[in-house]
């Protein structure tokens, strides 16, 4: 490809609108262009970088024996009411019918579709075990799009789905995917942790997550470094800290004007937050339909974890209350606690420190008033005791007891053992052996290559571009041609070390405009091909060109002719 024919723009400041250095620079280097709110254009670099990384999962997936397919974006509801999902999903999901009246809504994931193909076309157990792949665009109407590529509404994922006849196959399948998965990110250059995940909208009881550590991601990660253990702090449990001794007095009501915060009723009453319960109360319903209400407790120095939460009621769809809701059930904003509330439609939670601890304050549910002394089993009793609370740095590792490290991450990839949710309910089975009818037993396997592409140039950067990894650079070297008019020997020798590097099947890029040479290195950088080869007038004298190695600096002086030479620092496509 000439630059002259290419559609590039670079910028040499960040744009305002940068959330990142990576995001900066991938802006700069003109490889993204924002349409609206989470809404991006790839360019044909960008879409270069995105197509080669897309085309090392694809040789994985193929080498693993999955089939690719192409399901469709669009979709209708009958099959996500059939899997029960059309109610489960929140408004991510855009919904809105044809001229006809009928509703459809865009996938936000394809277990569904992939479900409805090997229903239709898979009858026996000697069909199985089945996987399928498809490299293809999906739509979640996420509430805060931010950082470019990191978190957008409409995206490209690399999404597979198995089917097997047991739950043992499906183990030894997950435990490939999983290998394969790592082959992947070190094939693309790509540092990743495996954490334990959660199963979030997917369902399933085994997830595991493929993590960039690294300071823009919003997802938080424990780690410890005792025993390796790595877990999403959304699902993580810790060893809970030994209660304070003290003896069980009894409740005492205090007057504690303007205290609607833990903060302000520690300061007012001088005592520790972990001396404190706070409750947090949720409905399981959207605003324009009754729900059940969740009275959810813990210790007043933890944090709810809401996603744990929504698993012990069993609901993926948890949502603030409204005053009027708290209030209609004896509560009162502010100074909320499970004292004396109408418990009709309403299930209370509390977490295993509020059950062992001696005696918190509550609130009085009475404005201006808190309750000391407060201790569940005598006072109040809940309907389910459980870890609700939101593991932290600093806290015990589950395993061996050591404090756990937090780092911010960005999930790349991630694995779900999906078991018969799906199938069961959309009766999608075979005939085993004895002719019994079974339904699959199902994984689920994703990647982001938007994101994937967002972290590499978060994490392989310096202060002149990104430094792409030869595996998804969008070019294997660029050749800056510092002939400005275009038209001389050196011209002439750059354009005849492009053809033959062609011929030679590496894909080049020959900055052949008529710019500056501060301009055309710059750009190169921005580019971040793995080489930059510059054709100049003072080398041509003794027939060399120079090669600059991007990720090390290193400079190297190479014969003009020597395509093996110049073959042993630049890696064909």
């Amino acid at each position: 490809m000439r630059m002259s024919q290419f559609l590039f723009r670079s910028l040499r400041s960040s744009p305002i609108e940068a959330e990142s250095e990576g995001h900066a620079l991938l802006l700069r280097g003109g490889y993204v262009l924002p349409v609206g709110a989470g809404l991006i254009t790839l360019t044909p670099l960008g879409l270069r970088v995105l197509r080669r990384i897309a085309r090392v999962m694809q040789a994985e997936m193929d080498a693993l024996g999955l089939l690719e397919v192409n399901m469709p974006l669009v979709q209708p509801a009958d099959l996500w009411r059939e899997s029960k999902r059309w109610d489960e999903v929140g408004v991510e999901m855009a919904r809105f019918t044809d001229r006809t009246g009928r509703e459809l809504c865009l996938a936000t994931t394809h277990e569904e579709a992939a479900t409805n193909l090997a229903r239709s076309m898979v009858d026996s157990w000697r069909q199985l075990p089945l996987a399928v792949y498809q490299i293809q665009t999906k739509f979640r109407d996420e509430p805060r799009p931010r950082n470019g590529l990191l978190r957008v509404r409409e995206f490209m994922m690399k999404d597979a789905y198995s089917f097997h006849a047991t739950a043992e196959d499906l183990d030894e399948f997950y435990a490939r995917m999983h290998q394969a998965y790592l082959r992947i990110f070190a094939r693309i250059g790509l540092e990743v942790s495996v954490v334990e995940g959660h199963a979030g909208m997917m369902g399933g009881h085994r997830a595991h997550e493929f993590a960039v550590i690294t300071p823009v991601g919003e997802d938080t990660v424990l780690l410890c470094d005792s025993c390796g253990q790595h877990v999403n702090s959304q699902v993580a449990r810790s060893r809970k800290p030994a209660q304070p001794q003290a003896e069980s007095a009894p409740m005492r009501e205090l007057r504690t004007p303007g205290t609607t915060s833990i903060r302000d009723l520690t300061e007012l009453l001088n005592v520790p937050a972990s001396m404190t319960a706070k409750a947090l109360i949720f409905t399981t319903q959207p605003l324009d339909s009754p729900g059940e209400l969740v009275f959810a407790v813990v210790r007043g120095d933890t944090e709810l974890n809401e996603r744990k939460l929504a698993a012990v009621v069993g609901t993926n769809r948890l949502r603030p209350a409204t005053e009027d809701e708290i209030r209609a059930c004896g509560a009162e904003p502010g100074y909320a606690s499970p004292l004396a509330i109408r418990r009709e439609g309403v299930r209370v939670v509390v977490d295993e420190l509020v059950d062992a601890a001696p005696g918190l304050v509550a609130g009085a549910n009475r404005v201006g008033f808190h309750v000391t002394g407060v201790r569940h089993g005598r006072d109040f009793v809940a309907d389910v005791v459980a870890d609700i609370a939101l593991a932290a740095a600093g806290d015990g590792c589950i395993n061996c007891g050591a404090a756990l490290r937090a780092e911010k991450a960005v999930e790349v990839g991630n694995i779900f053992q999906l078991g018969t949710r799906y199938s069961e309910a959309m009766k999608a089975g075979f005939r085993d052996a004895d002719g019994e009818w079974k339904p699959f037993v199902m994984g689920s396997y994703g990647i982001g290559p938007g994101r994937v592409m967002a972290s590499l140039a978060e994490t392989h950067r310096d202060g002149a571009g990104p430094v792409w990894p030869a595996a998804v650079a969008p070019f294997d070297a660029v050749i800056t041609s510092l002939d400005r008019d275009g038209t001389g020997e050196v011209a002439a020798a750059a354009a005849q070390l492009y053809e033959r590097l062609r011929a030679a099947d590496f894909d080049v890029l020959l900055d052949d405009r008529e710019e500056r040479a501060g301009v055309k290195f710059a750009d190169a950088d921005l580019i971040g091909a793995p080489v930059r080869i510059t054709v100049g007038s003072k080398g041509l004298t003794d027939g060399l060109i120079e090669l600059k190695v991007r990720a090390s600096g290193a400079v190297h002086q190479v014969g003009l002719e020597d395509i093996e030479a110049i073959s042993r620092f630049v890696s064909p496509s």
